[in-house]
């Protein structure tokens, strides 16, 4: 009996699969076009899997075995089941590897079942619950009915009265296993990211973040620039059609397993974003319906139920409800926490901020004090409207030496919006003291220096921030120097990332662009610096998400701290998993209100390790910080803790230092 309804079963799943295939492309195919390399692509899947894709996975070690166990015994069997008993070629090994992989799927699904048993809160539930009963449903009836085609049951066994019901039961099992494992990967069930994932490494709209035979993938952080001269184009999303392809193609491939949603700095705030749940209202507009079904974690403060949409209707309605509030999206700080622990490496801030440029450019919808930022930006150049020739009042007496006067010099010195700001202009100039301590040749553009343009891409103005860009772009092609050294991440990252797709000059090819942080760690290593031990209290880091998470630069702050004798106290969430200091993305400017705020959430991060003092190398970080009421640490920049420390150089520097004079000629940038 099982011989005759084995093949019909099989084809029969994957026929339905194909329509459901077909069905979920057109979905896709909605979207904006982008061009992709179609077999290159899929040829590349595997590796991205193994590699890059579990390189994520692999963080959570009982997970990562779980996952290879199950979805490697899957696709094994899966492709066996369709020779051995769709063919009937169980001749020789094929059988025996059938069983095994059914085998080794029904041991990572008792890991799935126990996970499921209590679940973490990030994780949805609903027909997720399901999910460890259907994967041992296909992989025990996988393993029952391969039994006779091993010689391990007689191959008349299913035949007879009794086994006939045996029969029966086995098929109704499989039945069920087929339709979650097969049909429903395809029509959209809790394995769909399984088929849409592979797709989706496949045709990443990032396809650089991926590694390549024998090198690494590249951290791939900058926002992709839009073309304000097609006069015919929507500036931004307004809905889900306006997404390209392959981004609708990513949020398919979510597997809700909510990793985002525990690191996303405002929903732990308790503001209404939750990324997972983002992404989900992103494939209810793709195909269209309401959040009623979505079964995870919802916005704080927003019951399921309320949102609904369509692939041609509005995401952020401007009068009731549509997809998604537009309080979700300006609560989010940009600080790709969500991507950097997506184990399907989905790309949720590139969505939120075409999102958000959509909001601004079309609508003029920027909240709070959003307007008035981005008009100062256009009007003064800054986003504080500080007059534009009051950039250098800070340094009337520092003297420092200016491009224009000099036309080259090894460093070029960015000062950004920070020297508008009184705490600020502490850490330039103590950043001024370090350079001069170690005889670096550096120079300031002065009053010639624009705002990078980062608050205003951020805050989707992608018009204001090209237009700064290019300014700036046209005034540092006039001078010579090796190097920009800054100590705002923000501009770090937009110059070294995002000015060069908009014609900057060989940005980064001809010069470097490095953190102040990056740069200090060199001068000590070159032992240009000489310091005094350090004799204060406990010391802990906060990374900056703009220099960690954007830049993977970790290594060199803790050197430098290292450096002068510290020993850190690491919190918790450091690395590539610290927390936001809620200032990035325009966040303070938009104030989306939550039930706490994040800087007050990761200052309470500090005072668990104990340290009395908190280093930071960002100047965001430094405000955030220092604005929150009772603190139990003191914030002070890297550059202000190693200026503190300087000594004099002893003699054998200081004759090293006379022949500076000697250095390498700086490159043109033209």
């Amino acid at each position: 009996m099982l011989d005759i309804l084995l093949p019909i079963l099989i084809f029969a799943a994957l026929g339905l699969a194909a329509i459901g295939v077909v069905r979920r492309v057109r979905l896709w195919r909605q979207g904006r076009p982008s061009p992709v390399p179609l077999v290159k692509g899929l040829a590349s899947v595997p590796r991205r899997y193994l590699v890059d894709l579990h390189h994520v996975v692999a963080r959570d070690k009982v997970m990562s075995n779980t996952h290879v166990a199950t979805a490697g015994g899957f696709v094994a069997a899966a492709v066996l089941m369709v020779l051995v008993h769709g063919l009937g070629l169980a001749e020789g090994v094929l059988g025996w590897g059938l069983l095994a992989a059914s085998a080794t799927m029904f041991v990572g699904s008792c890991f799935v079942a126990r996970r499921r048993r209590n679940p973490p809160s990030r994780l949805s539930k609903g027909p997720w619950m399901r999910l460890p009963k259907s994967l041992m449903a296909f992989s025990l009836s996988v393993f029952a009915i391969t039994l006779p085609a091993v010689g391990l049951l007689p191959d008349n066994f299913f035949e007879g009265s009794v086994s006939w019901v045996l029969a029966l039961a086995l098929s109704a099992v499989l039945v069920w296993g087929l339709g979650e494992m097969v049909f429903g990967m395809a029509w959209g069930g809790p394995m769909k990211h399984a088929f849409a994932g592979a797709l989706h490494l496949a045709f990443h709209r990032r396809a650089e973040r991926f590694s390549t035979r024998g090198g690494e993938g590249k951290r791939s952080t900058g926002l992709k620039a839009l073309n304000l001269d097609d006069q015919d184009a929507t500036l931004g999303v307004e809905k889900p059609s306006d997404f390209t392809w392959n981004q609708l193609l990513g949020f398919d491939a979510c597997v809700q397993c909510g990793r985002c949603e525990a690191m996303c700095p405002a929903f732990a705030a308790g503001q209404p974003l939750n990324p997972k749940k983002l992404i989900q209202d992103m494939v209810v507009g793709m195909a269209g319906g309401s959040d009623a079904n979505y079964a995870g974690s919802p916005y704080p403060g927003q019951p399921v139920g309320e949102h609904q949409g369509s692939p041609q209707g509005p995401i952020v309605a401007r009068e009731g409800k549509a997809l998604v509030d537009a309080e979700t999206l300006w609560s989010c700080t940009t600080c790709r926490a969500c991507v950097e622990e997506c184990p399907m490496m989905i790309e949720h801030v590139d969505a939120i901020v075409d999102m958000r440029r959509f909001l601004t450019l079309e609508h003029g919808n920027t909240p709070n004090k959003g307007a008035e930022v981005l008009d100062n930006l256009i009007a003064t150049d800054n986003p504080g409207g500080f007059a534009p020739d009051a950039r250098m009042h800070w340094a009337a007496d520092l003297e420092l030496p200016l491009m224009a006067d000099r036309g080259e010099a090894e460093v070029l010195l960015w000062l950004g919006d920070g020297a508008y700001d009184m705490r600020n202009q502490r850490t330039l100039r103590s950043l001024v003291k370090v350079l001069r301590a170690a005889d670096v040749d550096f120079a300031v553009l002065g009053n010639e220096e624009r705002d990078s343009g980062d608050v205003a891409r951020r805050l989707g103005d992608e018009a204001t921030f090209q237009s700064l860009a290019k300014r700036n772009i046209a005034t540092l092609s006039k001078y010579r120097f090796q190097r920009i050294v800054t100590c705002d991440p923000h501009s770090f990252h937009v110059l070294g990332n995002e000015y060069g797709e908009l014609g900057g000059p060989g940005m980064p090819a001809q010069y470097e662009v490095s953190h102040h942080s990056t740069y200090i760690a060199e001068l000590f290593d070159a032992g240009r610096l000489h310091v005094k031990p350090w004799k204060g209290g406990g010391v802990t880091f906060h990374d900056p998400c703009y220099l960690g998470r954007y830049n993977g630069e970790y290594e060199a702050p803790r050197s430098v701290l290292k450096a002068l004798g510290i020993e850190l106290k690491e919190m918790e969430r450091s690395g590539f998993r610290s927390r936001c200091c809620g200032g990035g993305g325009g966040a303070p400017i938009t104030d989306i209100p939550g039930e706490r705020r994040i800087p007050d959430m990761r200052m309470g991060d500090v005072g668990e390790t104990g340290a009395e003092l908190v280093a930071v190398g960002c100047p965001q970080c430094t405000a955030m910080l220092e604005g929150v009421v009772d603190a139990t640490a003191e914030v002070r920049d890297i550059a202000e803790l190693v200026a503190s420390a300087l000594t004099e150089a002893p003699e054998a520097f200081a004759g090293a230092a006379q022949q500076s004079s000697n250095r390498p000629q700086a490159v043109e940038v033209a």
